[in-house]
């Protein structure tokens, strides 16, 4: 996930600034700076038409009595959008601009449920479960035993899991 982000973060400002030397070159750099801002504007408008048309559809479907969870994605990716389209940049305002369409938005949406359901199946998802709290010290031993609390039998534990304090663990889905 690192070298993910890592990479993010690194290359695609690279994209943005060689595609807007690129452009500045061809066009020039007023143009290019006028076509930066149209995006921009152009986008935040389109951002704004669209999270209103997502919070609408979310509003009808609570009133009808369904969990808006389809549409609640479609918001938080009009939210992406609209982050994207105010980035100073042509690449992330193309992308944020295909976002806002809601048949790409309904397609990147599939594609996450499908990359998810497929790493279900094959085991690769983890996740972070709390198990339930220890025994109480007078349910170790009960009143003058010897028993330490902290050496409690936990049903499945190795002996040095006894004797450490019991904490949330990652199950391999």
């Amino acid at each position: 996930m690192f070298f993910r982000l890592l990479l993010l973060f690194t290359l695609v400002p690279l994209v943005e600034l060689y595609l807007l030397i690129r452009i500045g070159g061809l066009i020039g750099a007023g143009p290019t700076i006028l076509l930066v801002l149209g995006t921009g504007a152009v986008g935040a408008w389109l951002a704004r038409r669209e999270g209103l048309r997502s919070w609408i559809a979310v509003q009808q479907e609570l009133a009808a009595g369904r969990l808006p969870a389809e549409e609640l994605l479609h918001a938080l990716l009009v939210v992406i959008a609209g982050v994207l389209l105010v980035t100073p940049g042509v690449f992330t305002d193309g992308f944020g601009l295909l976002m806002l369409l809601r048949p790409v938005r309904a397609a990147l949406i599939r594609r996450v449920r499908s990359s998810i359901a497929g790493r279900i199946q094959v085991g690769d998802v983890r996740l972070w479960v709390q198990e339930a709290s220890p025994p109480s010290r007078a349910s170790a031993g009960g009143p003058g035993s010897t028993e330490e609390p902290d050496a409690v039998e936990w049903p499945g534990a190795s002996a040095a899991d006894r004797r450490e304090p019991r904490r949330g663990r990652v199950i391999d889905l």
